[in-house]
């Protein structure tokens, strides 16, 4: 047979043309190989299915022309909010879990989470003035009548407290949320038209009689954790407010939560000389579909009394769309906008990363803060495994931002609200200001730019399509380039 060689090595060039071709568009290296121990850019990759688990690795500025159209370039001229921080709900259930580690394996963690050097750098936590729906039991600080019976109780001095000391050691610039569930049942009435009795942990209004009361239990209590080295520095007066049936919970519509800041806490905390911070509604986007409360944060803000002690508004994900705060916004651009709680759960597939880790960074990372919030607080750091400890009437069906096994509570798994937090507080550091970046867009395309108080750049880029993007950065006057694979979330942080 005879054969026809220029054929055979025109073929045979053709193939390899083929396969080059093939191994540029697709080729992401592999953790192993990609891995660096220094480099100009600190870099974080995580992928949908854990192949990069909140990786850390480094890439070097490239010495040649940047010829690429894949540039996203940083405008650090145009600056938009200052950031605050980001971080985890410290609830009683975390707590009690967290304490249950050894104590060796529970530093590495808090270490792995909040440490600036050494972790993600988790900058902001929320805990609870009182109970939750995930504390170990329903209680309030003063649940007796007479200012002689408040105290701190066990479960803060045996969980909580001991927990945030660790944290705070770790990361002694931690900032502390702090938001009631529920007033002593004894300042509840059924409602203010009836004013009748409501000794029950689940509903009912807070008695216009104990306005000036329920304030000096606010002061007491973070007077209390001043006391054990623990600044609280900013305050939310109700948890979702407009949510009647939580295990703990108070209705407080907004003419209340105005009367209620503007005849007690409001003054009551000045006078404490604290300078605590007082977010006022702390729930969702589309106020739980109650037309009268549309608005809530603007009607309060609209009594210029009221409005000389807040700081801003805070907001939950379970309803409505994050529009929203664009829409607050615009009302009011010299209040401030932070986003106190989302959780997972069964309901939305919560532990399936692959489904859960672009979609959670889309909305949660990057579209609050694209919409000027200046934290990002998910709710509980950490469950067991059986969605737990938690309260009945409360969230059955939550999962944790980590699951730890309740076997030997120790075998850790990190959820993607985990990461959607590490993501950004692992670059953005408190003080950072958003800033402009334009260039490369693309379908499944989005990132955010910063500068930090120290000068670095930082950016949170997500790549949602499923394929592997060669994308560069530039500052200007450096520029770097690294394939970002499919379905992955990856930070840059560098020095100009």
């Amino acid at each position: 047979m005879k054969v026809n060689k220029t054929n055979m090595i025109y073929t045979f060039l053709l193939s390899c043309l083929a396969l080059s071709s093939c191994r540029q568009d697709s080729y992401t290296p592999s953790p192993e190989e990609d891995v660096k121990k220094s480099g100009d850019v600190t870099m974080y990759i995580t992928t949908n299915n854990r192949s990069y688990d909140f990786q850390k690795t480094y890439v070097d500025f490239s010495t040649k022309f940047n010829m690429s159209p894949n540039t996203i370039t940083v405008n650090p001229a145009t600056q938009y909010q200052t950031m605050d921080g980001f971080g985890v709900a410290i609830t009683g259930s975390s707590c009690y879990n967290l304490l249950k580690m050894s104590q060796e394996n529970r530093t590495k963690f808090l270490t792995e989470t909040f440490s600036e050097t050494s972790g993600a750098g988790m900058s902001y936590v929320r805990i609870a003035i009182g109970c939750s729906d995930f504390s170990l039991t329903e209680y309030t600080c003063w649940d007796t009548p007479g200012r002689e019976n408040f105290s701190l109780q066990s479960e803060e001095k045996q969980y909580i407290i001991p927990v945030l000391k660790e944290i705070l050691a770790i990361n002694p610039k931690l900032k502390i949320l702090g938001s009631p569930w529920t007033p002593p049942r004894w300042m509840k009435v059924n409602n203010l038209t009836n004013l009748q009795a409501y000794n029950s942990w689940t509903g009912g209004q807070l008695n216009p009689a104990y306005y000036n009361d329920y304030a000096w239990y606010f002061v007491k209590w973070l007077q209390a954790f001043k006391a054990e080295g623990i600044t609280v520095g900013a305050i939310t007066p109700q948890n979702e407010p407009l949510n009647k049936g939580n295990s703990a919970s108070l209705y407080m519509p907004w003419q209340d939560q105005l009367a209620f800041i503007k005849q007690a806490l409001g003054p009551q905390l000045q006078q404490a000389g604290l300078g605590t911070k007082i977010y006022v509604f702390d729930h969702n986007y589309n106020y739980d579909n109650l037309t009268d409360q549309a608005k809530y944060p603007i009607n309060i803000y609209n009594d210029a009394t009221a409005d000389s002690f807040i700081t801003g508004s805070a907001w939950h994900n379970y309803g409505g769309n994050k529009d929203e705060l664009l829409s607050i916004r615009a009302s009011r651009p010299d209040k401030e906008i932070i986003f106190t709680e989302t959780s997972i759960g069964e309901w939305n597939d919560g532990r399936n990363l692959a489904n859960r880790l672009t979609a959670d960074v889309s909305e949660i990372a990057l579209g609050t803060v694209r919409n000027w919030s200046k934290a990002v607080i998910v709710w509980n750091l950490m469950l067991d495994n059986d969605k737990g400890p938690n309260r009945p009437g409360g969230c059955q069906t939550c999962y944790g931002s980590v699951d730890i096994q309740k076997s030997n509570y120790s075998a850790i798994t990190r959820n993607s609200h985990f990461y959607a937090v590490a993501h950004l507080s692992a670059v953005v550091k408190p003080g950072a200001k958003r800033i402009d970046a334009s260039g490369y867009a693309a379908d499944g395309l989005q990132y955010l730019a910063f500068q930090n108080p120290d000068n670095s750049f930082a950016i949170v880029l997500l790549n949602d399509a499923g394929e592997a993007r060669n994308i560069t950065i530039s500052d200007g006057k450096n520029h770097y380039s690294y394939n970002v694979p499919a379905k992955a979330v990856v930070s840059y942080r560098w020095t100009k």
